[in-house]
């Protein structure tokens, strides 16, 4: 049933997605990308804030945290982490966490746009 759930809440993050990437906006700087996942971080932090506080059912947290949010940007969701082992006093793996994820996923790009030239 937690598939039906995050499957739906995909769907719907990724719509809400594309509906932000439809509006008006000429600029160089990634404006809209930027926009997206700003607000994909500060809806995850608060369903997780609201969901620490309250009692939300599980297929809830699944449709809008792995869901909407995941369908709508996984930065939100490594914001989460990265603010996660931050606020544990974590600090040197939240530091590690974020310049790795950086410059892990630049690497990933190049190294893919790399192969896709290749085949």
């Amino acid at each position: 049933m937690g598939f039906i759930f995050v499957g739906l809440g995909g769907a719907t993050g990724a719509m809400l997605r594309y509906a932000i990437s439809l509006l008006p906006c000429r600029s160089p700087f990634p404006v809209l990308t930027l926009a997206t996942n700003v607000l994909g971080a500060l809806a995850i932090g608060f369903i997780a804030g609201t969901a620490v506080r309250r009692e939300m059912p599980q297929y809830l947290l699944l449709f809008l945290k792995t869901g909407v949010c995941g369908g709508f940007t996984t930065f939100s969701t490594f914001s989460l982490e990265a603010y996660q082992l931050f606020h544990e006093k974590q600090y040197f793996l939240s530091a590690a966490y974020t310049v790795c994820s950086v410059l892990f996923c630049f690497a990933g790009i190049v190294l893919g746009m790399y192969a896709a030239k290749r085949v």
